[in-house]
């Protein structure tokens, strides 16, 4: 794949991906096309070979053919979810004449980035069809909401003072008008899955910014999107994960099982069964071990020597804020991953590990970066912690370097996402 290949496959990626089960759904489809095969949970597995598990917005796929069961894992980690507006369950509101979804918010966003766009609808809807519960993923790819912002003349001083949001009061999507009636959004979810209302039983659904992933600037070296927190990490991850397994069903040449784990809530805290708090990669993990023969003591014994990388967005020196950034750490958009430090463990990276991953950035023949944190600036977290907690391996917190980090669109370099997949290839291959 070359270069402009790959990232208009990124920004195909980005495009297909609005909910974290589309994105699931995305992965899944690239995995197979690799040659994994997926498992269920609930069967028993047959160890040596390319597997994946996926679960509600999680996925998680390994290679471990002719590897003993005391074998070293080498995991990258990232998830799957973004900051967005998730339909509540009782969603039909009206006002003024006016139609209305009523929405919960989702995670840390910018919110005043949400006001005034052009708004699609995603996520899983779980339906009855008369033998049991079934899960279908709702796509309404077309402008049907928006989020409408006080005209000027009505708040004189929102650019003086700021804009205010209250998240109840000023968030609420406008999707028609006039009289409101009970089952509007249910009818119009049943509608768009050719189905009977009377059979949904709940939904995940979101909304989405439908502004289209694109290159930008006077070279088309940046990428603007919604989602590259963390979607640009996942697709990465993806395509390590396939290169380092190869492509003629071997094992890869490394030491190490690679392991590719993307999960669901991160933006909320990650403690859920999905989420990187959970016991879901824990459990595979052994249960991969098991399946190759072996037992927990085998399990408890590749533990200490594998390595995880976190792989999350990171913070790029703003240019009309550079005050707002550690003077020593500045990072730049096109200069490649960059490593994540806290001494207070926001991130997980140590000494060793942060090693690891420059040497990675050395066999891929990329350049590194590191950030750090003003001390008077509090330090935002990622999967790297917790995970490094549950798992008890050794961890490094590492990403692409991008600007409007929980914008609903989102800017970084075009070439540091090719940086980012050389580096976890050479990091997954041990």
């Amino acid at each position: 794949m070359t270069a402009v290949t790959a990232v208009e496959d990124l920004l195909s990626f980005l495009g297909a991906s609005p909910s974290p089960y589309h994105a699931v759904e995305s992965v899944a489809d690239r995995l197979e096309r690799a040659g994994f095969v997926e498992v269920d949970l609930g069967d028993s597995w047959v160890g040596g070979g390319r597997s994946f598990v996926r679960r509600g917005g999680a996925i998680v796929a390994w290679a471990d053919r002719d590897m003993a069961p005391e074998t070293p894992f080498r995991i990258v980690g990232a998830h799957t979810d973004s900051p967005n507006l998730r339909v509540k369950p009782e969603p039909d509101l009206g006002v003024l004449g006016w139609r209305q979804v009523g929405v919960e918010v989702y995670g840390g966003a910018l919110w005043n980035s949400w006001l005034d766009r052009d708004l699609g609808l995603s996520g899983r809807v779980v339906m009855s069809d008369g033998d049991g519960l079934v899960e279908r993923l709702l796509l309404v790819d077309r402008p049907l909401a928006r989020v409408p912002q006080l005209a000027i003349h009505l708040d004189r001083d929102v650019n003086g003072q700021g804009l205010k949001l209250n998240a109840q009061n000023h968030l609420t999507p406008v999707w028609g008008t006039g009289a409101v009636s009970p089952g509007d959004f249910a009818r119009f979810v049943a509608t768009e899955l050719d189905a009977d209302p009377d059979a949904i039983r709940g939904w995940d659904l979101m909304f989405h910014d439908l502004t289209p992933p694109t290159l930008l600037g006077r070279d088309r070296e940046l990428i603007a999107s919604a989602r590259l927190d963390n979607l640009l990490s996942c697709w990465a991850g993806t395509e390590a994960i396939t290169a380092a397994a190869g492509t003629d069903r071997t094992n890869p040449g490394g030491g190490a099982v690679p392991v590719l784990c993307l999960f669901d809530h991160e933006e909320v805290g990650s403690t859920s069964a999905t989420g990187a708090d959970g016991a879901l990669l824990s459990q595979i993990l052994e249960r991969s071990v098991a399946a190759r023969d072996g037992s927990r003591d085998h399990f408890l014994r590749a533990c200490p020597d594998s390595v995880c990388a976190s792989v999350d967005m990171a913070h790029a020196t703003h240019p009309n804020h550079p005050e707002r950034h550690d003077p020593n750490h500045f990072v730049t958009i096109g200069a490649g991953p960059v490593v994540k430090l806290n001494a207070n463990q926001r991130y997980a990276t140590e000494a060793s590990t942060h090693a690891v991953l420059v040497e990675a950035c050395r066999r891929a023949e990329v350049p590194v970066q590191v950030f750090v944190s003003r001390n008077d600036q509090p330090c935002g977290s990622t999967i790297g912690p917790v995970t490094a907690a549950r798992l008890g391996i050794p961890t490094v917190d590492v990403g692409v370097a991008q600007l409007s980090m929980h914008s609903a669109r989102e800017l970084c370099g075009a070439e540091d996402p090719l940086h980012l997949t050389a580096s976890l290839t050479e990091f997954l291959r041990g």
